[in-house]
């Protein structure tokens, strides 16, 4: 491992020079197509976007060994490029030039890392059994997508402990994905919840398969794609991930 006074220096580098693996370089888009209608360039910006986030993600997991704060504010600056600048950003192309992400001030006490507490299981919706049955969670759209609930993490709160639900899913390439609402949604968040990892597009901050833990970190909370354009289809948390608190960390509408 290389010593933390050695590293420092880079991982400050990303903020100050902006040299990213998640920048690209500059392109215009080719003409003629917009983002979700299926078209050869549609799928090569939206694998951009995802290659570029899934490079984020892997300098945020670094960064955060040495200096959490630095992390979180390469994590904050790049992702505002990528809304700003990218073809395939969730918010509406009219609104990019001047939009400015929006974030609680930063808590470290909302940072966890926790083992996640394997299911029982359970009957599917189909009558089969499983620790992988599979569910279909709410969805903004009319889309259904399916989902494996495959465990449970509790969280440490100051107010108490409370608990969410991981689920796994089953399309693209499948990935862990947590989603939750909290009494901030609909006032400072967007009213149907945030996500807390994504896997399956590249937001994961981590953990431990051999422990059974996962990284877990408020303070990165995302709003859906349908918070900025309701053109998008989400999946949406469901009941049992509903906190009775407010988690005034990460991404904030007003």
């Amino acid at each position: 491992m290389i010593a933390p006074d050695r590293r420092r220096p880079l991982v400050g580098a990303w903020i100050l020079t902006g040299m990213s693996a998640a920048n690209g370089p500059d392109r215009v888009p080719d003409a003629g197509w917009e983002p979700g209608d299926g078209s050869a360039t549609d799928r090569h910006w939206l694998a951009d976007w995802r290659r570029r986030t899934a490079a984020l993600y892997a300098e945020v997991r670094q960064a955060a060994l040495v200096d959490r704060p630095v992390a979180l504010a390469h994590w904050r600056a790049v992702r505002e490029s990528m809304y700003r600048t990218h073809p395939q950003s969730p918010v509406p192309a009219v609104e990019r030039s001047t939009f400015h992400a929006l974030h609680f001030p930063s808590d470290g006490s909302m940072r966890f890392e926790v083992r996640v507490q394997p299911a029982p299981p359970q009957p599917d919706e189909t009558g089969g059994r499983g620790p992988l049955a599979g569910i279909s969670l709410p969805n903004s759209g009319t889309d259904s997508l399916s989902f494996s609930r495959i465990g449970s993490i509790e969280l440490p709160f100051a107010t108490g402990p409370r608990r969410l639900a991981v689920f796994w899913m089953a399309g693209y390439a499948g990935g862990l994905f947590i989603p939750f609402r909290d009494a901030t949604n609909g006032v400072e968040t967007y009213a149907a919840g945030r996500y807390l990892v994504d896997a399956a597009k590249g937001l994961d901050l981590g953990g431990d398969p051999a422990a059974g833990t996962i990284v877990v970190d408020f303070d990165y909370a995302i709003q859906p794609s349908c918070a900025f354009d309701p053109r998008w289809a989400c999946p949406l948390a469901p009941p049992e991930n509903r906190l009775d608190i407010p988690i005034r960390a990460g991404e904030r509408l007003r």
